[in-house]
């Protein structure tokens, strides 16, 4: 159950210059500002004073999931073009029994969807080359798509896809990054952009280890070896969560009344070795401080169920009682936007709205290569420095 406090989804609304949504990162990873939410009034820092904000036997708990290149582009067998992007990948090449084999669930936009059981000739492939699923340079020659139904169920939102190769050989072949809609590039099967090779360091972090997120958990992206060396100077330990973002992280609450929303599902997991650092964290009086909504909504999924890995749709609004948390580093999140209400649950609904207005009455840039501020649980604000 998720307490909304009479909140509307018009009430996490906001007017954003457009010249405020990042476009690029900055030059240098720790560079970035960092407004400073932790007090009662803002201060404006750079994201390289954080390790000063921390206490020794404080817990930094990261998300190590690594962005796969999910975009795709092809055709229907009719010639119309299309762009997939890969949600997640059910199966391989070798699937488990009872499944298909390079089974994938995929957003698709496309003028008219195909029909059920219909073909896409995806990353240039033409029907006179073969289609045999063992040959070894089967990717190099493109790949076909068949719709075999939708997922979560038969009227769900996204499409089930039967692969012609192996779903990760492929990505890595023929995909494009998946940058957020609001970050501009000529991205397509015959043109790369010139920014791409760019997007595929950057929208990444330092740690990314385990494939499967199509997009990055942002907060982390700031962070760079010179911070993560005074973090650990400092006495600030580290620890990691999976959680694989699905592409319904970016997308707007279209229902006036929150307790409608229907969230969406993202694979999650938390190593014992977490769980431990975070009891010990807590038996000596540290904070536990989540890098980014992704590690939150991990984190608290645990603290609420027990369940240190699965499939989580947990749907933070004000009013959520939080169990883990102490402190958050999160970017600014889009208008009406889930996030926007888990940020809001946390530090308090006034506290962020007086935040907001304050970094774009600084010009402070937004989004995913935009800037980042740190903030308490509501409750536990520390006096100024």
């Amino acid at each position: 159950m998720t307490l909304t406090s009479g909140l509307k989804t018009s009430d996490f609304d906001f007017s954003l210059p457009p010249e405020l949504i990042a476009q690029h990162p900055t030059a240098v990873r720790s560079a970035s500002r960092l407004l400073d939410g932790s007090q009662p009034t803002p201060v404006d820092r750079v994201f390289s004073d954080l390790p000063g904000l921390l206490q020794a036997g404080d817990l930094l708990v990261f998300n190590d999931t690594q962005v796969v290149k999910a975009r795709l582009f092809g055709e229907k067998s009719t010639g119309g073009k299309l762009e997939m992007l890969i949600e997640r990948v059910i199966s391989g090449a070798l699937p488990a029994a009872g499944q298909l084999a390079n089974e994938v669930v995929a957003h698709l936009k496309v003028s008219k969807k195909p029909r059920m059981g219909g073909l896409l000739y995806m990353a240039g492939y033409t029907p006179a080359q073969p289609t045999d699923a063992a040959t070894p340079t089967q990717t190099d020659i493109g790949f076909t798509a068949t719709l075999v139904g939708r997922w979560p169920n038969d009227d769900g939102p996204l499409f089930r896809f039967v692969l012609s190769a192996d779903p990760h050989a492929i990505m890595e072949k023929h995909g494009h990054m998946p940058l957020p809609p609001y970050i501009a590039r000529e991205q397509n099967a015959a043109t790369p952009d010139a920014d791409e090779a760019q997007d595929s360091e950057r929208y990444q972090t330092v740690f990314a280890k385990h494939p499967g997120a199509v997009a990055a958990p942002t907060a982390a992206l700031h962070f760079d070896q010179l911070v993560l060396t005074a973090l650990e100077a400092n006495g600030v330990q580290r620890a990691s969560v999976t959680l694989h973002v699905g592409a319904g992280t970016f997308q707007p609450v279209k229902v006036d009344n929150i307790a409608d929303h229907q969230m969406h599902f993202e694979r999650y997991s938390i190593p014992p070795e977490t769980i431990a650092a975070i009891k010990a964290c807590k038996a000596r009086g540290g904070k536990v401080v989540a890098v980014g909504t992704t590690s939150v909504r991990s984190l608290e999924t645990w603290g609420r169920t027990g369940q240190t890995s699965g499939d989580t749709n947990i749907f933070i609004t004000p009013g959520f009682p939080f169990q883990v948390v102490d402190t958050l580093i999160t970017n600014f999140h889009l208008p009406k936007s889930t996030l926007m209400m888990l940020v809001s649950a946390f530090a308090g609904y006034a506290h962020v709205m007086a935040l907001y207005k304050h970094a774009i009455a600084q010009k402070y840039r937004f989004f995913s290569y935009g800037d980042s501020m740190v903030l308490q649980r509501a409750g536990i604000h520390k006096t100024a420095n």
